[in-house]
């Protein structure tokens, strides 16, 4: 029998339990469309966060605490605090082809004015956080040295902050509550776009690092100093990269007291690390989704071998005759196989179709303000139809090789 035949008599075998073939694909329909989706959500985190770093430009350096003798992510989320302003003033003032400098603190924070309030990302900073971020104003101004030496209660808020308090309105000159002090707004940030790890680079407000300090978040050293959490370095050029990061990593062990045998209690990591370090976290987290989607396809995988099983049973005398008049053992496993891949083949791409469809539709849900970046790559639609048609193949196999084994006497007197 060619193969041709054997395509449209597993077709019309199909259309002849229309309703039983359609339910039997839903499992691989759910399940493509499962892995599709929420892989492209994991996608689209890395690729925005990928972004939003290499916006900041690829000749700057992160000088941030760290456990002496650790390594990773854990000692960096751990790390006791051991950097400070005066760190990174030395860094400036002493390191070469060092061409801006800004200690930068973070943490999440309520701001209210009148009877409204939203939660934004507050940042401590100096003036040179405008410069090494890629910030600008679009009203007022930022904040000056002298505020910074002067403890000013002064706020400069994203974009994205003033529309929601203020509305079209100007702010500047208005006055909110951060943790019920009051600050003056001086300058409104200009949209920049972009999230990290799901929030709005526009939900972000400037206050100066010593006012943060002070009457925000205070944390100190072991040497009892002001410490702040990250010191953004910019270069003259990325080639220069690691000799200034031997130079600062001299300077500050000689700062810190740090003995020859000691490990040191702060790291330096690029831009590219800072992607390496996200991806990778990015990617640990889609795979984890995409795992937990497979599920669904080896549910609908064993829901195919179960129907095909009930066929096989139910078509019992249709085999024998066809033995009868000389079908042989490879087009009747054959016939069965095909009928289990197109099940599949049909099931993932009518899923394919829905994956790609709802992951459009969920990066268009505006989620407090943020939206969940999607990406449905090529290699996600190819690992989902390919998996999806091994399951067809796989969970046809048994009752395929059932059927063709069927001996045509018995066949023809069952029933």
């Amino acid at each position: 029998m060619k193969l041709f035949d054997s395509v449209v008599l597993a077709i019309r075998s199909l259309f002849a339990n229309k309703l039983r073939s359609g339910l039997t694909m839903l499992g691989i329909i759910i399940g493509v469309g499962a892995v599709i989706t929420l892989m492209s959500v994991g996608r689209g985190a890395e690729a925005q966060i990928t972004s939003t770093i290499e916006d900041i430009g690829a000749n700057t350096l992160a000088v941030i605490p760290q456990t002496p003798g650790a390594r990773g992510l854990a000692a960096m989320q751990t790390a006791t605090p051991s950097l400070t302003i005066d760190d990174a003033e030395a860094i400036l003032n002493r390191v070469p082809s060092v061409t801006g400098v800004a200690p930068v603190s973070e943490n999440f924070i309520e701001i209210s004015y009148g009877n409204e309030s939203v939660m934004a990302v507050v940042e401590g900073s100096t003036p040179e956080f405008e410069q090494l971020y890629n910030y600008s104003t679009i009203s007022g101004n930022f904040f000056t040295d002298r505020d910074v030496a002067t403890r000013e209660t002064v706020v400069v808020i994203g974009a994205k902050i003033a529309q929601d308090l203020f509305g079209d309105d100007d702010p500047v000159g208005e006055t909110v509550k951060l943790s019920e002090r009051r600050f003056t707004i001086i300058g409104v940030l200009e949209e920049k776009g972009g999230q990290m790890m799901g929030v709005s680079m526009d939900a972000m407000i400037v206050v100066p690092i010593t006012t943060y300090q002070a009457r925000l978040f205070p944390r100190q050293t072991q040497r009892g100093e002001d410490a702040v959490q990250t010191i953004a370095v910019k270069l003259e050029s990325t080639e220069l990269a690691p000799l200034v990061t031997a130079d600062i990593t001299e300077l500050l062990r000689k700062r810190h007291h740090i003995g020859e045998d000691e490990k040191d209690d702060f790291a330096i990591i690029s831009q590219e690390q800072i992607v390496g370090i996200f991806t990778e976290i990015t990617g640990i987290f889609t795979i984890i989704l995409g795992a937990i989607a497979s599920i669904s396809l080896l549910v609908g995988g064993i829901g195919i071998m179960n129907i095909m099983l009930v066929s096989v049973t139910e078509r019992t005398r249709e085999i024998g005759i066809r033995k009868a008049v000389g079908a042989k053992r490879r087009d009747i496993l054959i016939q069965f196989l095909f009928e289990a891949s197109i099940l599949s083949l049909a099931g993932g791409v009518i899923g394919i179709i829905g994956g790609w469809l709802l992951s459009s539709i969920i990066g268009l849900i505006d989620l407090g303000g943020t939206t969940l970046h999607t990406v449905v790559s090529l290699d996600i639609v190819i690992l989902a139809a390919s998996v999806s048609i091994f399951i067809g193949l796989v969970s046809g196999m048994y009752p395929a090789l059932r059927a063709s084994r069927l001996n045509p006497i018995d066949a023809l007197h069952y029933g």
